[in-house]
């Protein structure tokens, strides 16, 4: 038996020996590494902190005493060291365990997590919950240094030492976040006293002063001053400015060194700061190696670190949009590019490379990357803004006050649209439509294929206005592409199947299966659907909408998004503004809830928004009238 099939909670791991922990470190790599290479995952920044795990559940007492993960893709180790190791196989799977700290999972994920930058003022306000409650136990927020780019993180460490609680914030140091960490502060978290330089000049000093004064006493002097001078060396100085008290940098995978530094921390009553270098995909040389690729990894051989490839053929949405938005900007030295720490994951690697001087990576920060796009607009660029669907909630009210309200050309790119898959509901784009339509001045639409994708940009970064076009996670249908890429006519829907018992308004994604449930429905039941490639969301195509509607009476809505303030709901509000209250509607879309995790092909099926359900849903409906 493994020493980590002994460990079924925090407190068997207290009874392990000390000198059994590397074990376990390792034992915990093993099963992360299997689970990761079968089901995909955050790979690399879960391997980083597993030193760092096991000291804080060696010397804290969750789930009395609170952790609360950044982002939490990195809380694997925690997960199996807090009863979770026998499920740890269904990480990520449809009912399985989530990829990211869930309170419903377990008492010892005390916040659910998913995006950047929250932890510390979420551990903040557990910290002042405790002391009115008159409770005395501890709170540690673990963020990392690329979630230091992130704003919020300024804000909660403000306020959390303006007020000096009793609160650890554990500072991960692993010089990345998810591609290279970029910024100020970035280049100040790397200044650390660890530097071979530094080592060395201290090394040379000491032998030096030795040989001077054999009492040692020139060199006890000197020691009282290396505290001033790794001020100048080290964020101590950023961080006690803010009112914490600094310890560190320390080694992040030395545990006798991490667990005496918490012991220590343990007895502090005030805010502290404990600066952990760690190193991202620890123990597994391809992660290490590629930290940036085994981030978020798919299913891969864990003997070659070569990621398996699903269905091939067809080349990704987010491929050809980075594709087509090199050759507008090949073709137009106005059109910029921005990105929030995921140039790899938005498809801009390419044209960071071919334009580098028009390439912006803002870091963990799309409140700034939207302000900072407008400033380009505002000054005749033709910003190009590409960042994930649920990201971009981040940054709302800079999308309303900074854009839109001065119409600006800022063009949105929404990447990873409708569900994503096996991330959950944090990562969804479930409700940009919703929150992006009601904005005036914003042109808003979604391809039905990656063809379209490319003409829609085109559209988009022409436009002369806000726009947002919206597109999935996955690869497209490899249909051909055209060379050219020609603005579509703005707010005018395509006709791809005439019909004569109802009318389908197909939207993006949804395009594809309502064709197929269409000519299901023909060869079954003989019922005649037309089917429309709808394209924009605003401005409507209101001419065929509204010729379509008093024509059959019938009209079904179709959208990967949340049917409150969506599509549906744009074309229910056209009929209504123009007294058509007598047409029959049927919206499919996502019910008012969040969505699980499981496969984009699952959560289709589940939400009755493939081929064969919508063909139930509009049979059930056709047959009411």
């Amino acid at each position: 038996m493994s020493l980590l099939e002994t460990i079924n909670s925090p407190d068997d791991l207290k009874r392990i020996p000390a000198h059994k922990l590397a074990t376990v470190a390792s034992e915990l790599r093993q099963i992360i590494i299997e689970t990761c290479s079968k089901n995909g995952g955050h790979l690399a920044p879960s391997l980083g902190v597993v030193e760092l795990t096991i000291a804080m559940h060696r010397v804290f007492q969750t789930p009395v005493d609170k952790i609360i993960w950044d982002v939490g893709h990195q809380a694997y180790a925690h997960k199996i060291l807090t009863g979770r190791r026998d499920s740890f196989k269904t990480l990520r799977t449809k009912d399985g365990l989530s990829g990211f700290p869930k309170r419903h999972e377990s008492p010892h994920d005390a916040f659910d997590v998913g995006h950047s930058s929250t932890s510390i003022s979420a551990a903040t306000g557990f910290a002042v919950a405790r002391d009115l409650d008159g409770r005395s136990n501890k709170v540690l927020a673990v963020i990392g240094d690329g979630s230091m780019t992130g704003g919020i993180a300024y804000e909660g460490i403000n306020h959390a030492g303006h007020l000096n609680k009793d609160l650890v914030v554990i500072l991960n140091d692993n010089e990345m976040s998810i591609a290279e960490n970029v910024g100020a502060i970035s280049n100040f978290l790397t200044r650390t006293a660890s530097s071979e330089f530094v080592l060395r000049f201290k090394k040379n000093t000491e032998l030096f002063l030795k040989r001077l004064d054999n009492s040692n006493s020139v060199l006890q002097m000197a020691r009282k001053l290396e505290e001033s001078f790794k001020g100048f060396l080290t964020p101590g100085m950023l961080f006690e400015a803010f009112g914490f008290d600094y310890i560190g940098p320390i080694d992040g995978h030395d545990l006798p060194k991490l667990i005496e530094t918490l012991e220590n921390v343990k007895r502090f009553d005030d805010a502290v700061l404990i600066h952990v270098l760690t190193k991202k995909g620890k123990g597994y040389k391809p992660a290490e190696q590629n930290p940036s690729l085994f981030h978020g990894v798919g299913p891969f051989d864990i003997a070659s670190g070569k990621v398996l490839k699903g269905k091939g053929g067809a080349a990704s949405y987010t491929a050809i949009f980075g594709s087509a938005l090199c050759k507008l900007a090949a073709e137009d030295e106005r059109v910029a590019a921005i990105t929030a720490a995921m140039p790899d994951g938005t498809g801009l690697t390419g044209f960071s490379k071919e334009f580098p001087d028009r390439f912006f990576d803002v870091g963990i920060a799309e409140q700034h990357g939207v302000t900072f796009a407008a400033g380009l607009a505002a000054e005749g660029y033709r910003p190009v803004f590409a960042v994930y669907s649920s990201f971009l909630q981040r940054a709302y009210d800079q999308v309303f006050h900074d854009v839109c309200l001065q119409n600006l050309p800022v063009t949105f790119a929404l990447d990873r649209s409708g569900v994503v898959g096996s991330d959950g509901p944090t990562h969804h784009g479930a409700f940009d439509l919703s929150y992006l339509r009601h904005l005036p001045n914003m042109t808003l639409m979604a391809p039905k294929d990656e063809n379209e994708l490319q003409h829609m940009l085109a559209t988009a970064v022409n436009l002369g206005s806000p726009a947002a076009l919206r597109y999935p996670r996955g690869n497209g249908y490899g249909v051909a592409l055209d060379q050219n890429l020609t603005p579509l006519p703005l707010g005018r829907a395509e006709v791809l199947r005439e019909g004569k018992d109802a009318a389908v308004l197909a939207l993006g994604t949804m395009v594809q299966p309502a064709l197929e449930a269409a000519r299901l429905l023909e060869s079954e039941s003989g019922i005649s659907l037309a089917v429309i490639n709808a394209r924009f969301v605003k401005p409507l195509d209101s001419e065929l909408f509204l010729s379509l509607a008093q024509k059959q009476g019938r009209l079904i809505t179709i959208e990967e998004n949340a049917l409150q303030g969506g599509f549906g709901t744009a074309v229910l509000e056209l009929l209504e503004e123009q007294g058509q209250t007598g047409v029959r509607v049927l919206r499919l879309g996502y019910p008012d809830s969040y969505i699980p995790q499981a496969e984009q092909h699952e959560l289709r099926e589940m939400l009755g928004l493939d081929c064969n359900g919508i063909a139930a849903s509009i049979r059930s409906f056709l047959s009411q009238s």
